[in-house]
C-alpha cells in the first residue's frame, strides 16, 4: 500500500526530520506540508475529494492553531473522518484529553532521537491504516516513542 500522508508544521526543522525518516521507513509513502492552519485548511478544502490517508497536526502554529484546525476539521463533513494525529511537544494531559474528546486518533509526543521518530511514524501510519475511521480507546491514544 502507498501511503499519502500531510504534516502541518510550522517548525522546517521539524519538517525535514520527520520526512527524512519517513523515506527510511519500510513504507511507501508520499508526504506533503504545510506550514501553518490556514494553509491546511485551504489544502484541505481543495481535496475534499482526495484526501490524505492521515494528518500529523502540530498544536502551535501561526494563523490557525492545530485546536482550531482539529477542530474544524471534526465539524465538517468531508473532512471529518480524515484520521489525525497530534504530533507536539509537549505532553499535558489535559491538553491530551481535550484532543482526545475532540476526535484526534492518536497523540504523539515528537521525539528528540531520530530512530524514535522513525518507530513513532510506522507505528501511527499502520495503527492509522488498519483503524482508519475508528477512534483508539483513551489508554491506547497516546503513542510512544
Amino acid at each position: 500500500m502507498h501511503y499519502h500522508l500531510l504534516l502541518a508544521d510550522d517548525d522546517l526543522d521539524d519538517c525535514t526530520f520527520f520526512e527524512d525518516a519517513l523515506e527510511e521507513l519500510p513504507i511507501s509513502a508520499t508526504l506533503l506540508t504545510v506550514n501553518d492552519g490556514v494553509q491546511l485548511m485551504n489544502f484541505l478544502s481543495a481535496k475534499f475529494d482526495s484526501l490524505p490517508d492521515a494528518l500529523f497536526l502540530d498544536l502551535n502554529m501561526p494563523r490557525k492553531s492545530g485546536f482550531e484546525c482539529l477542530s474544524e476539521i471534526k465539524l465538517t463533513d468531508n473532512l471529518k473522518d480524515l484520521p489525525v494525529i497530534i504530533f507536539s511537544t509537549s505532553l499535558d494531559m489535559e491538553v491530551v484529553n481535550l484532543l482526545y474528546q475532540q476526535g484526534a486518533h492518536y497523540y504523539v509526543r515528537k521525539p528528540g532521537e531520530y530512530n524514535k521518530l522513525k518507530k513513532v511514524i510506522l507505528e501511527a501510519v499502520t495503527l492509522t491504516s488498519k483503524n482508519k475511521l475508528t477512534q483508539p480507546t483513551r489508554d491506547q491514544f497516546i503513542l510512544h516513542s
